[in-house]
């Protein structure tokens, strides 16, 4: 009997409360639907994008690159050129006023020379700088996604690789004028122009393939993070790994060659040319377009068949990636704040003036 009295009482409970509902339905104003796709709604929000999308925007990069004049890429190459003289000069003089403190730890010098270097990189990529180690993997990979031209590779390799001579050279030249490569500092130099020259052919190409992988992966991470204390630890940890353990970068050998010969190494410009120019460069290059842009092409592009990320992000600058652009009422321009979704709807005439088309996926205007 209990049993029987608590289920009819639960069944008059839930007719009354649906009852309820209804009547409160019929009297609530309705708001009008809009469907929105469920990748515009993500459950969570994160200031890091996904590999995926990371790598849709690496790609990205590599287009916009290719698509500027040639006075931009060298004006941008040059300037990235310097701002490695800036890290290179700042790793020099600090390691070298440690020296005495490690003799019996060598490790330390290399440490903080290896945890300043990377200011360099930091300046480079949130100032759109060109170096021909970043551009060596982003511009095949906009290739490979068929966002660019093949010939787009040497072109913007050939104009970034003298770019960046141009600007460490002139640094280094300026440095020593100013009597700032002397001391400790000039004998922390010659240390390292001789060592980086008393290896093989081979040795330094490998070592060139282990750095410029780094580096790129710095790339790809600073892409990855959407906020600035993001982007600087991305760039410090690769940045300061392949310093601390050895490894060749060619922009910042084109700094800290100079500065050897400069301070009096027994070297010659021939010398440093074919037993670490050469090399270092072919194994940056190697690393970049093959090691970086064509294996993460087959993970998350086109070359392994894969669809796009359905995910709405912000690719890159849209400096120069030619995006269809709307006028509103006051003559200015507007574009979508998501690339490349297109417009889907069209502005409604007769309602008072001209209005905006809505982007697709729900995008706001920037």
């Amino acid at each position: 009997w209990l049993k029987h009295f608590l289920a009819q009482g639960d069944e008059a409970e839930s007719a009354a409360n649906e009852s309820c509902l209804v009547v409160s339905s019929r009297l609530r104003p309705q708001a009008p639907s809009r469907e929105l796709p469920f990748s515009t709604m993500p459950e969570v929000l994160s200031l890091c994008k996904g590999p995926k999308e990371a790598y849709e925007a690496f790609a990205d990069k590599g287009a916009e690159l290719s698509r500027k004049s040639v006075p931009k890429i060298f004006h941008q190459s040059v300037y990235a050129g310097i701002y490695i003289g800036f890290g290179g000069m700042l790793s020099l003089t600090v390691a070298a006023g440690i020296a005495d403190a490690s003799k019996n730890n060598p490790t330390l010098q290399s440490f903080v020379f290896a945890a300043l270097f990377p200011v360099n990189l930091l300046l480079i990529l949130l100032t759109g700088g060109v170096l021909m180690t970043g551009a060596s993997a982003t511009v095949p990979a906009a290739v490979l996604e068929k966002k660019a031209h093949w010939s787009s590779i040497p072109k913007l390799v050939a104009i970034s690789w003298v770019g960046n001579l141009v600007g460490a050279v002139i640094f280094a030249l300026l440095v020593h004028y100013c009597d700032m490569n002397t001391g400790a500092t000039a004998e922390l130099a010659k240390k390292t122009v001789i060592k980086k020259c008393s290896k093989d052919f081979m040795k330094t190409f490998i070592k060139g393939i282990g750095c410029n992988w780094l580096v790129c992966m710095a790339v790809f991470l600073c892409g990855q993070a959407q906020d600035m204390a993001g982007k600087m630890v991305a760039i410090w940890f690769p940045i300061s790994c392949f310093v601390a353990i050895g490894f060749e970068h060619i922009p910042a050998n084109f700094f800290l060659l100079p500065m050897g010969l400069l301070a009096g190494a027994d070297l010659t410009v021939w010398d440093i040319f074919i037993k670490n120019i050469v090399p270092t460069t072919l194994g940056n290059f190697v690393a970049g377009s093959i090691f970086v842009a064509l294996n993460y092409s087959y993970a998350f592009g086109s070359l392994g068949r894969n669809n796009k990320s359905p995910i709405l992000v912000t690719r890159c600058s849209q400096e120069d990636l030619g995006e269809p652009l709307a006028k509103n009422d006051f003559g200015l321009k507007a574009t979508p704040a998501f690339f490349p979704e297109p417009f889907k709807e069209e502005p409604k005439e007769g309602e008072g003036g001209s209005v905006l088309p809505a982007p697709a996926g729900g995008a706001e205007y920037v």
